[in-house]
């Protein structure tokens, strides 16, 4: 026993890191190599490795959180009050329920940009963008909604392939490619880059969820940490590899980069690409955002059903008790008395998902089913899911020219405050007279830089969005030298 406690990963942690991987990976990949060119190598990597460092620490800091609260804080929104009391609660819900809702929005709009991709000339945008929406409606209405670890892997490894092949696409079409031209710096464009890193890395509403089954709850710290370390030094293969190539001059998604122009051919870095990688690629990013639409809207599910229908109540029984999870009876405690129950938890743990996030029937699949028996209840629910999904799409159809204003608005607004801001800020308030103060200089700076860069970036890309300005230039990140030349042209050159 001694000596599998001092694994650094044991098999149940390898599992929870796979949902947390899981969680993370997605579509704020394909704006990686964006960063860069906005920001030039140097400032990116440093933006990186912070916003890496900001996301590790803020993630770590919901787990020694949720190590001293007591049981019955099972969710995000039940955290923030158990550490800063009502408006710890709101901002908590009101930041999750944002994020739930405006991350698919941002799939709409990309899944109605790869559809008119996949199949040009046969819709309009905004007709794919209600044609997706209405594929994922029968999943949006099952009550009890679960993610399965095989549909989650199948949704991260599209994204996986989705941005190898597209990095395949730009380093074989720019083959030969001289120097790359560096991005003429303003502080707008660099900022920029906190939204979409932002985007990239929240998963810090799933964590509670994951550390309450956790059999030993004090090891997910360690899984956490490694977990986003890992996926920080993918993000950076990723951008770095593809601004290799091209410099200042690739867009703000990775994906529009490499699509043919309908009537020449040719990208708009002038290289003819494969058709064939292209929908690929196009196919299984597709495939990633249908599945993670509907786990994302769950959560949202969940809390409205709580608000405006007065369901999913929970106990508050415990919920201002000093009992911490390392001191209650928690399963880690249990085989003194029953040594098959850890064994059995460990083995039958099943995926963990967003999906979970806000359900506090996590577990109790009568109890869940109950909530939702009746036909009243059952024509609400209905009804209410259904519109939210009809907001969804129709701000979807009005944005849908603003992909990456609209990913850098949501992340720098709803989910760096989500991941990042909170759960520093819980952290400090709950330990504040424990905390050394070597820690306690860096996790306020993170509070600060973040709570700036969060502000500035959803003032910009939010006047961007609503009140967008007509630009008729090509790679917006160059000088003026290359902002309307592509600064290598492989068909040109050779033919």
């Amino acid at each position: 026993m001694a000596k599998c406690s001092q694994k650094f990963l044991t098999l149940e942690d390898l599992k929870m890191a796979f949902n947390v991987f899981c969680c993370v990976y997605g579509v704020g990949t394909l704006g990686m190599p964006g960063n860069f060119s906005r920001a030039g190598p140097v400032i990116a990597v440093i933006a990186m490795l912070f916003m890496a460092f900001a996301n590790v620490y803020a993630s770590v800091a919901i787990c020694r959180v949720m190590l001293l609260a007591p049981k019955s804080v099972k969710t995000y929104g039940d955290l923030g009050q158990w550490a800063a009391g009502k408006w710890g609660h709101w901002f908590a819900v009101v930041a999750q329920m944002a994020s739930c809702l405006l991350v698919p929005c941002v799939f709409l709009v990309l899944g109605g940009s790869l559809l008119d991709g996949l199949f040009p000339n046969a819709f309009s945008q905004s007709v794919w963008i209600i044609f997706m929406a209405l594929m994922c409606l029968p999943v949006c209405l099952i009550p009890t909604l679960k993610e399965g670890a095989g549909a989650a892997f199948a949704g991260c490894a599209g994204t996986v392939i989705a941005d190898i092949i597209g990095v395949a696409v730009v380093l074989y079409g720019m083959r030969g490619h001289p120097s790359v031209p560096a991005p003429d710096l303003k502080f707008e464009q660099v900022a920029g880059v906190f939204g979409n890193l932002s985007l990239a890395y929240g998963a810090g509403v799933v964590i509670p969820a994951l550390q309450r089954q956790h059999s030993d709850p004090k090891r997910m710290p360690r899984v956490v940490f490694f977990t986003i370390s890992l996926i920080s030094c993918l993000f950076l293969i990723l951008a770095s590899t593809a601004y290799s190539a091209v410099g200042c001059q690739i867009s703000g998604n990775l994906l529009f980069t490499i699509y043919p122009d309908a009537d020449t051919g040719l990208t708009t870095l002038g290289f003819r690409s494969d058709w064939g990688a292209v929908v690929l690629a196009y196919l299984f990013m597709q495939l990633h955002i249908t599945i993670a639409f509907s786990v994302l809207l769950n959560p949202v599910f969940y809390l409205l059903e709580r608000l405006a229908l007065g369901m999913h109540k929970k106990k508050q029984s415990d919920i201002e008790s000093g009992l911490t999870y390392a001191d209650m009876n928690t399963p880690a405690k249990e085989p003194t008395t029953n040594p098959s129950v850890n064994a059995d938890r460990s083995s039958g743990i099943s995926y963990i998902s967003v999906a979970d996030a806000e359900n506090p029937h996590y577990g109790d699949a009568e109890a869940e089913a109950a909530e939702y028996r009746g036909e009243a209840n059952t024509i609400k629910y209905v009804l209410m899911r259904i519109s939210i999904i009809i907001v969804l799409v129709i701000l979807s159809i009005v944005l849908k020219d603003h992909f990456s204003d609209l990913s850098d608005f949501v992340g720098a607004s709803c989910i760096s405050l989500n991941s990042i801001i909170l759960p520093v800020v819980f952290l400090l308030k709950k330990c504040w007279n424990t905390i050394p103060m070597y820690e306690k200089i860096p996790a306020l700076i993170v509070v600060v830089v973040c709570t700036f860069l969060g502000c500035y970036v959803t003032y910009t890309s939010g006047k961007t969005l609503f009140a967008p300005t007509d630009s008729d230039v090509s790679f917006p990140y160059c000088d003026s030298e290359y902002e309307q030349t592509v600064y290598y042209n492989y068909t040109a050159v050779h033919g």
